[in-house]
């Protein structure tokens, strides 16, 4: 797939590898690192906060059991143990693998595929409603690789004397429910990561290019690694955070449909009230903070280690320089 210049900077041009990078950017051998780089990215971050995630689930589904982050851990220690905490991490580390491959392989995919069609002007111009485009549509099929392993990790977290193993809450989904029970939560799942992906995509392309262009006193081909991948740890944070704030009403739902057993997400979202649908919404910004910065850090360091080529922020094209220039 040839890509435009909007995503494509001169260190990457070229039909064959250069000796600084081991593929061509756009390449077959490119996205299937950007795949295994999101399966790194996504399996080990979500895997390592499964503390974090089971507490917030928790207090969705049962606030006055759970209530608070503080409590929530205090009962959930009192009733199984600290090992309990690790409830849900072989469904979270199996789902999630599986969407960060999609996630950003498809982003990629899909940011070089819309950049080739709006063509480099119009690529540039409209740069965040073709990150909001790529990201979007890459989740759209995230999910449905995520939904099944969602089902099961969240009844694990969440019913009392259900399954607590991977290995047996699979065949019991099957039997019990059949298909259904591995994707009734897909809807609510799509209203709660697509907006996460397109504001996590988004908000970390524009915040990446404003701290190189107003923070960082040097351009991002002066700075070293080390400079790069903390610029992209800060933006990821930030990302982070507004990622969690806009997709917390649907993680909600999501918690409270795949444990209460016949419900729909409408009857759900009227259980849960407004004030219901932001429980442990504190939880999960700190959650996903860290979560969202460890992901793009892993990310593009696994890009530096693999020598793939990593394409600066964009700049105006020449040409539409050149337009600029005559309207004056």
């Amino acid at each position: 797939m040839k890509s435009s210049s909007f995503v494509l900077r001169a260190k990457c041009e070229g039909t064959t590898p250069s000796s600084e990078h081991s593929c061509e950017f756009g390449s077959r051998k490119y996205y299937a690192l950007c795949g295994i780089g999101g399966i790194l990215s996504c399996g080990l971050t979500h895997t390592a906060v499964v503390p974090l995630d089971l507490i917030k689930s928790r207090i969705q589904v049962d606030p006055q059991k759970y209530g608070s982050l503080i409590k929530a851990f205090k009962v959930s220690v009192k009733e199984s143990g600290f090992r309990g905490l690790a409830l849900g991490w072989a469904p979270t580390l199996a789902g999630y693998s599986m969407q960060g491959l999609c996630k950003f392989g498809f982003y990629e995919i899909f940011k070089s595929f819309y950049s080739n069609l709006l063509g480099e002007e119009h690529a540039y111009v409209w740069r965040t409603s073709l990150y909001l485009a790529a990201s979007a549509s890459a989740e759209f099929f995230a999910d449905i690789a995520l939904a099944p392993m969602e089902a099961v990790k969240v009844r694990i977290q969440t019913q009392p004397r259900w399954e607590t193993t991977l290995r047996k809450g699979v065949p019991r989904i099957w039997k019990e429910e059949g298909i259904v029970g591995f994707y009734k939560g897909i809807g609510p799942l799509w209203g709660r990561q697509i907006p996460y992906t397109m504001m996590k995509f988004a908000c970390f392309e524009r915040t990446v290019e404003a701290l190189y262009k107003y923070v960082v006193p040097k351009k991002r081909d002066e700075c070293s690694k080390a400079e790069q991948l903390l610029v992209t740890f800060a933006a990821g944070y930030i990302a982070g955070v507004f990622c969690a704030i806009v997709s917390h009403p649907f993680d909600s739902i999501v918690s409270k449909l795949n444990s209460d057993t016949g419900s729909t997400a409408i009857q759900t979202a009227k259980a849960l009230g407004w004030k219901g649908l932001w429980n442990g919404l504190g939880t999960r910004i700190l959650m996903v903070g860290a979560l969202t910065s460890m992901q793009w850090f892993i990310y593009d360091s696994f890009k530096v280690t693999f020598r793939m080529p990593r394409p600066p922020p964009p700049e105006m094209p020449a040409s539409l320089k050149k337009q600029l220039a005559l309207q004056r």
